[in-house]
């Protein structure tokens, strides 16, 4: 079996800038590569220019982008570390709904949430908060949700090309395993889906228990109706399944993934009023751009990040390839085009982070765990 091809999805809210490649047929802006650049070298990524995710699942993102109307203005993110969905998901939201929407972004596992927080700050879009709860506290927030997306934990068959671990630690006992706690999982979070709501439910692996069953199980005992999977696609090797879409590795260019999607049609309690302050989340989403620290007034490091950065806000200076990969390596560095005071750093025109010219140098507002640590 050949290896797994490299692709990357283009941040369509800031430029479209990234390496070249060829179409992903079912994301707009999902592009494979010819070859495997070092991602870390290249300041694009890290002012989140692009997203590096498999090609396979950028196929929820279609999926998702079939359900969301101008009205889907709330979503969650189950299972959403490390963030490619999240991403793919607030970039079709805000093509769709404006800034009108909150998508929520949860990981459950403590030891993965910063990443998909560092994920969420580079691509810069400020309605996604993030949190780091156990499914079933969402269940509070009764019918507060226009769609689910949920790519649970799994078996991981479709993991195996790439990840021989994901192969010595399957067995018919852990598929078992996956599926119950699928179910549980499921039906934790339910409450919180709004009755004509949409759950999109995914999987890596292509065991008809964790996938099919599961959701056909979802739609018996929940009070759901599975939506029909279409004949799309499989010219690109996606074929369909009795009730979802399977992207079998070596077939499509991407590893494994399986996806459908279920609207509710159980009848909803009179919802509760909803509180996105009981979730305790890391990221609440807004525009943060600062705090005052004494006389001044420092600037958020993923404000720089965001979307939404005003170019006027501060003096802007354009870099090298060379001095942008110094300033992620967190150097201080000497601008003689900086201004006294805060600078934002740039590349290409895109903002990286900030800087304060104190004079004879400038030093370095990068967040710490956020330096390269490779030598550039």
């Amino acid at each position: 079996m050949e290896e797994a091809s490299v692709s990357i999805r283009l941040n369509p809210f800031k430029g479209l800038d990234g390496p070249a490649g060829t179409p992903v047929p079912w994301s707009p802006y999902g592009r494979i590569l010819s070859e495997r650049p070092v991602f870390t070298l290249d300041p694009l990524f890290h002012a989140g220019c692009y997203y590096v995710q498999d090609s396979s699942a950028m196929y929820v993102g279609h999926l998702f982008r079939k359900l969301i109307t101008k009205n889907t203005t709330r979503v969650l993110d189950l299972c959403a570390a490390p963030g490619g969905k999240t991403t793919d998901l607030a970039a079709s939201l805000r093509e769709v709904c404006g800034d009108d929407f909150v998508l929520v972004a949860n990981e459950v596992m403590k030891a993965r949430v910063g990443v998909l927080d560092d994920n969420v700050a580079r691509w810069g879009d400020p309605n996604v908060v993030v949190t780091s709860v156990d499914p079933a506290a969402f269940a509070q927030l009764r019918g507060y949700f226009d769609i689910i997306v949920a790519d649970v934990p799994c078996s991981g068959e479709g993991m195996f090309r790439k990840d021989p671990r994901a192969r010595e630690e399957w067995s018919p006992a852990v598929v078992d395993l996956c599926a119950a706690r699928q179910k549980r999982i499921l039906a934790d979070v339910w409450p919180a889906l709004r009755e004509g709501g949409w759950l999109l439910y995914s999987t890596c692996t292509y065991e008809a228990a964790e996938n099919d069953d599961n959701l056909a199980w979802a739609a018996a005992e929940l009070g759901g109706e599975i939506l029909a999977p279409e004949a799309e696609f499989e010219e690109s090797g996606v074929r369909r399944t009795p009730h979802g879409h399977l992207l079998e590795a070596g077939v499509v260019p991407g590893e494994g993934q399986w996806a459908g999607a279920l609207r509710k049609t159980a009848p909803q309690p009179a919802a509760k009023k909803a509180d996105l302050g009981v979730l305790r989340p890391l990221r609440p989403g807004g525009l943060r751009k600062g705090e005052l620290k004494g006389k001044d007034f420092v600037p958020d490091a993923d404000y720089a990040l965001s979307i939404i950065f005003d170019r006027n806000d501060y003096h802007c200076v354009d870099v090298d390839r060379q001095t942008a990969l110094r300033f992620l390596h967190r150097d201080a560095l000497v601008l003689p085009q900086a201004a006294p005071g805060y600078n934002a750093v740039t590349y290409l025109g895109h903002p990286l982070g900030f800087v304060k010219n104190i004079g004879n140098r400038c030093n370095n507002l990068l967040p710490k765990d956020r330096r390269i640590l490779m030598n550039v």
